[in-house]
């Protein structure tokens, strides 16, 4: 017999902001300079902007589904990691973190009336927000990781450093 556990708004807004296990996913990014956000860290794959522009094209999406859209699939995994690995400006890093923090808060809204109850054979709305919250603390704790990796952790406004 197979249980599904579905998850709680709690938990799901946990996922999305921060909180318990989860990094503070809002100020991940905070107080980066948009050099470093385009530095290499050997032996990964991947920039801190690229993590940045990867978690904002999976927002986007489920934001667009949660409107009734139907956002763009992409074909391969890395068709989701779009644009350069470095920001071409201190212009262009700030925007691109303003970006991702309005897509979080209207996520983060999204969270406290999303229901559980599906509509067609789809995803529910909280089931939706609860991939898109994961997604992103998985990815908020590589920033962390590779952040700590250049010198450049906690945020300022403070994080975990055990």
């Amino acid at each position: 017999m197979s249980v599904r556990i579905r998850p709680s708004n709690a938990i799901v807004r946990y996922a999305l902001t921060g909180g318990d296990a989860h990094v503070a996913t809002r100020s991940v990014f905070d107080g980066l300079g948009w050099r470093v956000a385009g530095a290499r860290v050997e032996g990964s794959p991947h920039t801190l902007y690229q993590l940045l522009n990867h978690m904002i094209f999976w927002q986007d999406g489920v934001l667009e589904w949660l409107k009734g859209r139907s956002p763009r699939m992409t074909e391969h995994a890395a068709d989701s990691w779009p644009g350069p690995s470095t920001p071409s400006s201190r212009a262009e890093w700030a925007s691109a973190v303003r970006r991702y923090q309005a897509g979080l808060r209207q996520l983060e809204r999204a969270a406290r009336r999303a229901v559980s109850a599906r509509k067609g054979k789809g995803k529910s709305p909280l089931e939706m927000l609860a991939a898109v919250g994961a997604h992103n603390s998985y990815h908020a704790g590589q920033a962390a990781l590779l952040r700590r990796l250049l010198g450049k952790w906690p945020p300022p406004s403070g994080g975990l450093t055990w």
